[in-house]
C-alpha cells in the first residue's frame, strides 16, 4: 500500500461521528443538521429536464476534454462574471470540465506537484480537507497559514517567509472561504500573482462558493478578475476551480470546471485522459443549461440572505457570530471547548454543528479553529430558525 495513506487524518465528519456516537439526544426534538455543507434548496427543474432529455447519450463514451458547447458556455460565463475580456479564454486551451471541484482539486495536485523536489503545498488554516490529503498523496508537505479574526479570517501573506514561497509548488486559496466565509481582496490576489511569478508556484483558487454573496451590485472578485485587471491574458500560474454544486444546488450532478493557464491545463488534460474521469455527455448538456442561466442563482442568494437575516437576529444577542462576506456558513465563537459545545448542544437540543478544531490543524501549539464551530445554513428557513432558537435556549441555560 502507498505509505502516504498512513499520513491521512480522519475526515472531520468521521471525527464528528465518533464524538457524538454514544450521545443520546433529546428524544422529543427532531434532528436538525447544520453540519454538512450540502445544499438543500431545490435543484433547477430546467437542468433536470435537460438531463432527462439526453439520457440517450448514456450509449456514448464522453471525451475528457468535454463538449465544445460546454466549454464555450463556461467561457462566456467567466467573461460575464469576472470581467474577462472577450476572446481571452480560449475554450479549446484554457477550460476543462471536471466532475466537481473536490475530484479536480485532488487530481490537479497529483498532476502539478513535482515529487523530485522538497515541495510545499500551502493552504489556509482552517481549510477544505482535500488540500491536505491531496498534498500528502502527491508526495508534498502541507504548510498551513492561520486564518485569524485579527486579519479578517484571511492568511497574513506578508508574514510568510521567503523560503516558504521558494519551496511552494501550489498555493491553495478559497474565496469565499470554507469555513470562515472570508473573501480574498483584489489587491491581495494581485500581490499573490506577483509572488507566484517571483517564486514560480501555481495559484489554485477554489471558488466554489463564489456565487453565494450578499450585494448584487458587488459580486466578489476572483483570480480571473485579478488577471483581467493586470492585463494577464495568458493567466500564467493561475488556475480557478468552479462548481454547480453550491451555485445551482446541484451537488449530485458532479459538474464543475477548471480554467486558466493553458500551459498547465494541457498537461492536466493529459493526466485526466489516464485518470478516467470524463464527464457523461448528458451531464455536460445539463451543465450547459445551468451555466447559461442566472435567474435561479439570484433566487438562491435570496434564500440564503433570508436565512442569515433570521438566524443572526436570534443568535447575535447571545453568541459571538458575524455575517460572513460570502458562502453559507457561520463561523461562531463559542464558550469553552468547541468539541464539548458540539457534543452538549447535540445532547440537549439535537442540533449538529462541526467543531472548528476538526477543520484546522494545530501549528506551533495553536489551532485557529479552536473555540469556534461551523454552522451550515443549508436546511430550510424554518429549520434554520428553529435550530437558532434551540442554540439560544441552550446558551441561556
Amino acid at each position: 500500500m502507498n505509505h502516504a495513506l498512513t499520513q491521512l487524518q480522519p475526515y472531520p465528519f468521521e471525527k464528528l461521528r465518533a464524538l457524538l456516537g454514544t450521545v443520546k439526544p433529546a428524544a422529543d426534538k427532531r434532528a436538525i443538521a447544520l453540519s454538512i455543507g450540502e445544499p438543500k434548496h431545490e435543484s433547477p427543474a430546467f437542468v433536470a429536464k435537460a438531463l432527462a432529455d439526453n439520457l440517450d447519450k448514456l450509449a456514448v463514451y464522453p471525451s475528457t476534454l468535454g463538449l465544445p458547447a460546454l466549454r464555450q458556455a463556461i467561457g462566456q460565463w467567466c467573461e460575464h462574471r469576472f470581467g474577462v475580456p472577450s476572446g481571452w479564454l480560449d475554450a479549446d486551451r484554457h477550460i476543462l470540465p471536471v466532475n466537481g471541484t473536490r475530484e479536480a482539486l485532488f487530481a490537479f495536485t497529483q498532476a502539478v506537484v513535482n515529487r523530485a523536489d522538497d515541495g510545499l503545498v500551502v493552504s489556509p488554516n482552517p481549510f477544505y480537507q482535500i488540500y491536505e490529503g491531496a498534498a500528502l498523496l502527491a508526495g508534498a508537505t502541507p504548510h498551513y497559514l492561520p486564518c485569524l479574526e485579527s486579519n479578517g479570517f484571511n492568511p497574513d501573506f506578508d508574514a510568510v517567509p521567503a523560503e516558504v514561497w521558494q519551496r511552494c509548488q501550489i498555493l491553495f486559496l478559497c474565496s469565499p472561504g470554507n469555513p470562515t466565509g472570508a473573501l480574498v481582496p483584489m489587491d491581495t490576489l494581485k500581490k499573490l500573482i506577483a509572488l507566484a511569478d517571483e517564486h514560480d508556484f501555481v495559484i489554485a483558487a477554489d471558488e466554489c462558493y463564489s456565487e453565494l454573496y450578499f450585494d448584487e451590485d458587488a459580486p466578489p472578485p476572483g483570480l480571473l478578475s485579478a488577471c483581467a485587471e493586470l492585463g494577464r491574458n495568458d493567466f500564467a500560474r493561475c488556475v480557478v476551480f468552479h462548481s454547480l454544486s453550491k451555485r445551482s444546488n446541484l451537488p449530485g450532478l458532479r459538474s464543475g470546471f477548471v480554467a486558466g493557464d493553458a500551459s498547465i491545463i494541457k498537461p492536466f488534460l493529459l493526466y485526466r485522459t489516464y485518470h478516467g474521469c470524463a464527464m457523461p455527455v448528458q451531464t455536460q448538456l445539463a451543465s450547459v443549461a445551468a451555466w447559461q442561466d442566472e435567474a435561479h442563482v439570484r433566487a438562491n442568494r435570496d434564500q440564503y440572505r433570508a436565512k442569515y437575516d433570521a438566524v443572526l437576529e436570534i443568535l447575535q444577542p447571545v453568541l459571538d457570530v458575524q455575517r460572513p462576506d460570502g458562502s453559507f456558513y457561520l463561523w461562531a465563537k463559542v464558550p469553552g471547548c468547541d468539541a464539548d459545545f458540539t457534543r452538549d448542544l447535540f445532547e440537549a437540543e439535537h442540533v449538529t454543528v462541526v467543531p472548528g478544531s476538526y477543520l484546522s490543524r494545530e501549528v506551533d501549539g495553536v489551532n485557529p479553529g479552536a473555540g469556534r464551530v461551523r454552522m451550515a445554513l443549508v436546511a430550510p428557513l424554518a429549520e434554520c430558525i428553529e435550530a437558532a432558537e434551540r442554540i439560544r435556549a441552550f446558551l441561556s441555560r
